[in-house]
């Protein structure tokens, strides 16, 4: 096992901690810290490696408080507080046509203060691959601007993307015991590919509102089978053709 535990990491000029091709590894207790304003400052960023564990960690960045990407398997993240930042993001996957695959990921009891995300899988179309076997659990989100967001559409060029027919498949994912609130009246956002629609999707006891309470939360579900229990949110049918919902909204 390789360990890193009481750290403190403070304004590496990009990502500040990096897992990569590494097997069997235990963080905890880490302090990561860099402006607001940095961009590129992933706080802790795990690929192409397996058996990590991630434990008791305070993130506040620039960017991803955690970046999970390709070839990363067996992946437990458990007790952090993240923000500022861009929240937990699995991926970018997929992009320049690559093939990525991510398997068997859980983030526990993780609470978040002001981040854009909270919970996002973001992959580019054209890719292939897939990340599946996904938990988020117990979280907390404090004026989040993306609470969960699934992004198969992501697109992060100066010029348009071009639509594609391929893409990194999606499936297999739990959302469960998710509360707080949304710094915008969207709070869940299933944006899913046309070509390969995400699936296996489950919402179970997610509460998230607006803050400040001036409006209902709301959310946008596009190319994306789920099925929701205690969900406070409506998702309206975009696409008939494209959206199986499962259950419906009280």
């Amino acid at each position: 096992m390789v360990p890193m535990t009481n750290k403190e990491v403070v304004n590496s000029q990009q990502i500040q901690i990096s897992v990569e091709d590494c097997t069997d590894v235990k963080m905890s207790r880490l302090s990561i810290t860099a402006p607001e304003t940095a961009p590129n400052t992933d706080g802790i960023h795990i690929t192409c490696s397996r058996d990590v564990q991630v434990t008791d960690c305070t993130i506040k960045t620039g960017d991803d408080c955690m970046s999970i990407e390709d070839g990363t398997k067996n992946l437990h993240v458990k007790n952090m507080v993240c923000g500022p930042g861009h929240g937990i993001s699995i991926g970018s996957l997929g992009d320049h046509n690559s093939e990525a695959h991510v398997n068997n990921v859980t983030v526990d009891n993780v609470r978040l203060y002001g981040t854009t995300n909270g919970a996002r899988i973001k992959t580019w179309q054209g890719g292939k691959g897939s990340a599946k076997n996904i938990v988020f659990q117990n979280m907390v989100m404090d004026n989040v601007w993306n609470p969960i967001i699934i992004d198969q559409n992501y697109c992060d060029s100066s010029t348009p993307c071009k639509q594609q027919k391929s893409a990194v498949e999606v499936s297999n994912l739990l959302f469960k015991n998710i509360r707080g609130t949304s710094a915008s009246e969207e709070a869940i956002v299933l944006h899913c590919s046309n070509s390969v629609p995400c699936h296996g999707i489950t919402l179970e006891n997610v509460n998230l509102t607006v803050k400040g309470g001036s409006s209902n939360a709301k959310s946008t579900c596009q190319n994306a089978e789920w099925k929701k229990s205690g969900v406070s949110v409506h998702c309206p049918v975009v696409s008939k053709i494209d959206l199986e919902l499962v259950g419906t909204s009280d």
